[in-house]
């Protein structure tokens, strides 16, 4: 196994089930003997728990480039106190968002200048850089009759129908290598189909695990 961690980031819009394979997956790893931290954004960390009541909770009026920010507060938080010393000894790290997730929802969906979000998020995550995300894909109408049959929706959830497709536009741009190439600094994106039972994606995604780092998952993936 090597030295050095994991960091393995899930991604998509709302109701895609990220968060549901975020849990699935740390499981199964540690079952199978993985050292696994699961954490989210934003958030994982006392002060970006304050930060992600601020930020979600519908009862709250921010402007775009405020949430920016405060997204990149909570991240920056989170890379120095939880991320760094967790791979520095060899855990894989799974997060629930990362800095794909502002290039979409602040930079595309919002409108914000990409070049501002990368020079603020470069100073908030030291340059972090994933080594793998899996990008969950949902038809948004599904997505969107999942998020309502939860209940009690947060302040982005609330958003427009009209944000949520610009936010599901700018995830299918970034499977393509030209985005890829241009935004580096979010590391090489997968496209995980999220139909079908929990099971059946999670065994989507420990497959994408499996045939990236054989010697490191290719059993785990193997055992149900």
């Amino acid at each position: 196994m090597s030295s050095r961690g994991l960091l393995l980031v899930l991604e998509g819009g709302e109701g895609v089930g990220k968060t549901t394979q975020w849990q699935r997956l740390a499981d199964r790893l540690t079952q199978f003997g993985q050292d696994v931290l699961a954490l989210r954004e934003p958030g994982g960390t006392p002060s970006g728990d304050v930060i992600r009541e601020l930020l979600l909770n519908p009862r709250h009026s921010l402007t775009p480039s405020a949430e920016a920010l405060l997204f990149a507060a909570s991240r920056a938080e989170l890379v120095e106190r939880s991320l760094k010393p967790a791979l520095d000894r060899g855990a894989v790290v799974l997060l629930d968002r990362y800095l794909l997730s502002t290039y979409v929802y602040q930079g595309i969906a919002r409108g914000l200048s990409m070049d501002g979000l990368r020079r603020i998020n470069a100073f908030a995550t030291g340059q972090l850089v994933p080594d793998l995300t899996l990008l969950l894909s949902l038809p948004l109408n599904e997505a969107m009759a999942r998020t309502q049959a939860r209940g009690e929706p947060d302040r982005l959830e609330q958003e427009a129908r009209a944000f949520h497709e610009r936010v599901q536009e700018g995830f299918q741009t970034a499977t393509g290598n030209a985005w890829q190439a241009e935004y580096p600094e979010c590391g090489p994106i997968v496209s995980v189909l999220a139909q079908g039972t929990p099971d059946e994606v999670s065994e989507r995604c420990m497959q994408v695990l499996a045939v990236r780092w054989p010697d490191r998952f290719g059993a785990t993936a193997a055992r149900v």
